[in-house]
């Protein structure tokens, strides 16, 4: 057959067209903040046999985490899939990335036959477990953490199979997540009409045809970018601090990069072993980071599809913290994505110091649970979107991004508004502002990191922790220094002041308390002293850098401010 190149081009601009609609579609369908104020969720396409024809990654960690199920459904499922199916799955130890974030899987049938596949995933308010939420930082094995769901068919020949509904359901703490999951029903409902569109309008062989064409294409753009990376072997780690059950505790990420031509291998065989707290991450999950953290150093217009990963090879053994054996607690292994970046870029900063950045800020996040008053004790969950997000590196020619949270989500998970955050819980929010002097120094100077305090208002109210930065704050480059350290306290009626672990769960907290949290700033890429002195001294009058921050990182003294 013979392929038009504009068709294909047409046919790669209509795939992400019907990835957003269903993006849209979900956003504007959910009830929980997380999803559709957040956004913590993704929405792909995907051929017969699993491979990926586009995804929409509002939350940049999820961006990869679809495919590897979809192809391991293709395989579970052959030859007993019907139109009409809809599948759920979460579970950890079948390509899941983490037990909270459920998706939805619906095969799509055109002239009688399996055509493609439409998905989402997103991350619900609660999964059963040990603690509404989901977050159990004293977990031990994944039983503790929440319901896990390998593939199962909801919904079969187009008839709702209510004894699966209610076993999984009949779990889960919160009515809103049944709500959230017919919302991303809908949205591959949506992607189900577009795609057979697309198929009625073109005929399968010349559909079939194009998209293999627009594999290999995307494979070559890929391929010229990993081009452009002296060929060698990079090496790089980073520290993940405290498990969750043995304080002082530390962890090392190590990855190996090998660059041969038109490849690239990330080796995670020296990577420490997975340990028996809280914090270890799935392979999905893993792969996900190492995968989002090196599509930041290449060419931002290349299709996301099959022929994007084509050219990567990843190898993160069984037994790691990175890829954790049954039956360890997972939960927190999307936020490993951090460390699994600095890592990366400590690696390749050297091969090409002009398309890495600097450190970000890392995760430490709070979910508070329990009842609102207001509402006759309707229990509620909240994920603190606004407190999270701190700064990210400079890179060369751009300082950091202010307030924009982890390197995980990249800017994809949208901050709270404040209304909704209190109309959405009991708090009432005090404060929320940039903190002077986050900011790692640099030529570039790192993004700003942001204060947030809010008086939780209900009793009882339950406060979950989980992150790092804590211990070591983003990584200049170059000569930039580092940003600032994360804290979360908790400041009780009765003066007292606690001061949160980066895993830790508190029950009990009172009405009135105080929860205060500062999120750093990223790191600063090159020497502050050759940062234009016009820019420091408009910074100084904005409040952004003190003067003495001014003196002594930048050189700029008293006398100068005023000129």
């Amino acid at each position: 057959m013979t392929i038009d190149p504009i068709l294909v081009s047409v046919l790669a601009r209509a795939f992400r067209s019907i990835t957003d609609e269903m993006s849209a579609c979900l956003a504007r369908t959910t009830r929980s903040p997380i999803l559709c104020e957040a956004k913590d969720f993704v929405t792909g396409l995907y051929d017969a046999e699993g491979r990926m024809l586009e995804q929409t990654e509002n939350l940049p960690i999820l961006s990869f985490s679809l495919g590897p199920v979809c192809k391991h459904l293709a395989k579970t499922f052959a030859g007993d899939l019907h139109d009409g199916d809809v599948i759920f799955h979460n579970d950890v130890f079948s390509y899941g990335n983490q037990l909270n974030d459920v998706a939805v899987f619906k095969p799509i049938f055109f002239e009688g036959r399996l055509i493609a596949w439409a998905a989402c995933k997103g991350h619900q308010a609660d999964i059963g477990g040990a603690v509404q939420g989901g977050y159990n930082p004293n977990a031990t094995e994944c039983w503790q953490e929440g319901l896990r769901i390998p593939a199962v068919k909801v919904w079969e020949k187009g008839k709702l199979r209510r004894d699966v509904w209610d076993l999984i359901f009949s779990n889960i703490r919160l009515d809103i997540v049944q709500e959230d999951m017919r919302a991303e029903m809908g949205a591959c409902v949506v992607g189900e009409r577009r795609i057979k569109s697309l198929f009625a309008k073109y005929g399968a062989d010349v559909l079939d045809a194009h998209k293999e064409h627009l594999f290999s294409a995307t494979a070559r753009m890929m391929e010229a970018e990993i081009r452009k990376i002296p060929d060698g072997v990079y090496r790089g780690e980073a520290t993940v601090y405290f498990d969750g059950k043995h304080p002082g505790s530390r962890h090392q990420i190590r990855v190996e990069v090998r660059v041969e031509g038109p490849r690239v291998t990330f080796d995670y065989s020296r990577t420490d072993p997975q340990t028996t707290g809280f914090v270890n991450g799935t392979f999905t999950s893993s792969a996900s980071a190492t995968t989002l953290t090196f599509l930041q150093m290449v060419n931002p217009d290349i299709p996301h599809n099959e022929g994007l990963i084509g050219p990567l090879e990843l190898i993160i053994p069984e037994g790691t913290i990175l890829n954790a054996s049954y039956p360890a607690a997972t939960t927190f292994g999307n936020h490993l994505c951090p460390p699994n970046a600095d890592a990366l870029i400590r690696a390749l900063a050297p091969a090409i110091p002009d398309r890495v950045t600097a450190g970000w800020n890392q995760l430490l996040c709070a979910l508070t649970t329990g009842n609102d008053p207001r509402k006759g004790g309707a229990k509620y969950v909240d994920i603190c979107f606004m407190g999270l997000k701190g700064g990210s590196g400079a890179m060369a020619g751009v300082d950091g991004y202010d307030h924009i949270g982890m390197i995980d989500a990249s800017g994809g998970v949208l901050d709270q508004d404040y209304e909704m955050f209190e109309q959405q819980t009991p708090h009432r929010l005090v404060l929320h502002e940039y903190i002077t002097d986050s900011a790692g120094p640099g030529r570039w100077r790192g993004g700003l990191g942001v204060r947030t305090v809010f008086e939780v208002g209900g009793d009882g109210t339950q406060v979950v922790t989980f992150g790092d930065g804590d211990v070591e704050p983003a990584f200049g480059l170059f000569g930039g220094g580092p940003g600032t350290l994360n804290k979360i306290e908790l400041r009780y009626p009765d003066g007292r002041v606690y001061r949160t672990t980066s895993k830790d769960l508190v029950a009990g907290v009172p009405a009135g308390t105080l929860y205060v949290q500062e999120a750093g700033g990223g790191g600063g890429y090159g020497d502050p002293r050759e940062r234009p002195r016009d820019k420091v001294r408009e910074e100084v009058r904005a409040g952004l850098i003190s003067q003495e921050a001014a003196a002594r990182d930048y050189g700029l003294h008293g006398g100068d401010h005023a000129r």
